[in-house]
């Protein structure tokens, strides 16, 4: 009973220090979209995770500029990346997505931007518990939350593999549906001027003997 108590009160302390948001944007052609993040306290740790779900060849140009619209990272035709780094400023982030590379090609971007506290809270304390015990629970309890981030992380990136492997997949099927349909067409078309060309023959042969 105890236990729950306390597994109750860390995680109701923990819920206030991460703030994330986890979206899927349809990125059009030619097109530049940025999203935003507010930071507050001066040391978070910042997040950053995206991946191109389908279209085109599956990458995209990233930047991530800081509050003094500094570069803090960039890249240019990335399929995926997971970054984390540390706010030095207080003030807005913004995290830019660039499809201008693509003339007609949309492109589908799972992306997330998660940001924590580097303070940790600390546990209420509980009559009949002792220091030792409440830190050797907060310890089982970050090292749970580490591990559940990183099965997100994982699941993430086999959705991400599942995904372009099937668009692969109806890629080869389409490309061959349309070789077999000329395919197809061609071998009418030579069978009619197989045709064609035995009837002249036949006819011309017909006139010089007459």
């Amino acid at each position: 009973m105890k236990f729950s108590i306390l597994a109750s009160g860390l995680l109701a302390c923990l819920s206030p220090l991460v703030s994330a948001t986890a979206l899927t944007y349809k990125l059009g052609a030619n097109e530049k979209a940025c999203f935003f993040s507010n930071i507050e306290n001066k040391g978070s740790k910042i997040a950053f995770y995206f991946a191109v779900q389908a279209g085109g060849s599956f990458d995209v140009d990233y930047e991530v500029r800081g509050p003094f619209h500094n570069v803090i990272m960039d890249g240019q035709k990335e399929r995926q990346g997971d970054f984390v780094f540390t706010a030095t400023e207080t003030g807005e982030y913004s995290f830019c997505f660039n499809n201008q590379m693509s003339t007609f090609a949309e492109k589908f971007v799972d992306f997330e931007i998660a940001v924590e506290n580097e303070q940790r809270a600390s546990l209420p304390a509980k009559q009949g518990t002792s220091p030792e015990q409440t830190s050797a629970l907060e310890e089982s309890i970050f090292k749970l939350s580490g591990q559940l981030s990183t099965i997100t992380r994982n699941q993430k990136y086999f959705r991400t593999r599942e995904n372009r492997n099937f668009s692969t997949v109806r890629s080869t099927e389409r490309r061959i549906f349309n070789f077999s349909v000329i395919e197809s067409l061609m071998m009418v078309c030579m069978a009619g001027l197989q045709v064609f060309i035995v009837r002249f023959f036949f006819q011309g042969a017909r006139k010089g003997y007459v």
